[in-house]
């Protein structure tokens, strides 16, 4: 599975925050998941986030900045701290380095420079427990089938991983994973958002329904009231918590795309945004690709998924959508409303209720795209590659 290596970015000055933002978006394989631009916020970031890597302006007054990197450091040993300042001064590159920084790197920002420093950290994490994959779903409209959509490709992962599939339901009012798959979870979201320090696996285990499949369901809340308990902060721990327990994570939403949806975006590896072929549909793609954009998400981990294609002649075609999009269509599913219907209605997978039709087919293609990307080779060619360049290969 390829790697991920995630950021946090401390700086007060706008014109690093926005180069380093644009190197890291040629980078696959690398996020920015927060940036602050005060030192003194480091530490609370950091333990909100799951990050490998913490960028430090030192400038333009090192000596306040420094107490608080050494605050970091004391507190996050596994980090990797990388001082970025424009000063080439002797003693505070020493300083800095006796301080627990990784790489002191000279500003202006080089790209080789800072892709060769990433490079040593993904070495330097070769070892560790494997991370799973997040593939996120994203409707542009109710109805246009990313619920059916999520379900089933969870269910044909499970058939193809060798760890554990969880689908997280992220829709905390009105979502239905759990009837879609037709499990009763005893707990949900909101029961592991209340408690993130006690997260051990036992205690994630307790709160998963799970499905004939394997798959493993982690449901919206029981009561509406609940969903307002959920932060941004608690619901990307849980992720971060359940990465490293499956092979792949895939979660239904976000619905919205405030701090919470924000952050759980930045923690995928891939974005699925289903469309179908009406109007209103694409316009609020075109809406969802330019909040993505504004907000330095990598566009080159958006898929496209046109549903309910091939209907009658009123309705948008495929070159349609994706010219306007900008962006190339990864799958087309067919327009099979009975089959769709019928198998959310029984609350069974596409993979049962309808093996052979084509609508599950061509999840089941969505699946193996998923699984092939995450999975690596063993091709004696690929091994050759340098390490730096497996891991910022496009999936």
């Amino acid at each position: 599975m390829q790697q991920t290596i995630r950021f946090i970015v401390m700086t007060p000055n706008e014109q690093l925050r926005h180069s380093l933002r644009a190197m890291v978006q040629t980078l696959s394989g690398v996020k920015i998941v927060a940036e602050v631009d005060e030192a003194a916020l480091l530490v609370q970031a950091s333990e909100q986030f799951p990050v490998d890597i913490v960028l430090v302006d030192l400038d333009p007054t090192p000596e306040g900045v420094l107490p608080f990197l050494s605050e970091i450091v004391q507190a996050n040993p596994e980090l990797a701290v990388f001082a970025v300042s424009e000063s080439t001064d002797g003693p505070l590159i020493l300083q800095a380095i006796r301080m627990g920084v990784k790489e002191f790197l000279p500003n202006p920002l080089d790209k080789q420079t800072l892709e060769d420093a990433i490079s040593r950290v993904a070495v330097a994490r070769t070892e560790a427990a494997v991370q799973g994959s997040l593939t996120t779903v994203i409707g542009t409209s109710g109805g246009v089938g990313a619920t059916l959509l999520t379900t089933s490709i969870a269910v044909e992962l499970a058939a193809m991983a060798r760890g554990d599939v969880t689908v997280v339901d992220l829709d905390y009012r009105f979502g239905q994973v759990a009837t879609f798959l037709d499990v009763e979870p005893k707990y949900s979201i909101a029961d592991l958002c209340s408690s993130p320090e006690q997260l051990e696996p036992q205690v994630i285990a307790r709160a998963l329904a799970e499905h004939g499949s394997g798959v493993r369901v982690l449901s919206r809340p029981e009561h509406l009231a609940e969903a307002d308990s959920i932060t941004a902060a608690s619901c990307t721990g849980v992720f971060a918590n359940l990465l490293p327990l499956n092979e792949h994570v895939i979660a239904d939403g976000p619905t919205r795309f405030d701090s919470g949806g924000r952050a759980v975006l930045a923690l995928s590896d891939v974005c699925l945004l289903v469309v179908q072929p009406v109007v209103p549909c694409v316009r609020n793609a075109v809406r969802v690709l330019a909040s993505l954009r504004d907000d330095g998400f990598n566009l080159d981990r958006v898929r496209l998924i046109c549903n309910r294609m091939g209907r009658g002649s009123g309705h948008l075609s495929v070159d349609d959508v994706t010219s306007t999009l900008g962006i190339p269509a990864l799958a087309c599913l067919p327009d099979d409303w009975d089959t769709a219907s019928g198998a959310i209605n029984l609350g069974e997978p596409l993979s049962t209720f309808s093996p052979k039709s084509k609508i599950r087919l061509a999840i089941q293609e969505i699946a193996q795209h998923l699984h092939g990307a995450d999975a690596g080779t063993d091709d004696k060619e690929e091994s050759k590659q340098s390490l730096i360049g497996r891991i910022f290969a496009s999936s």
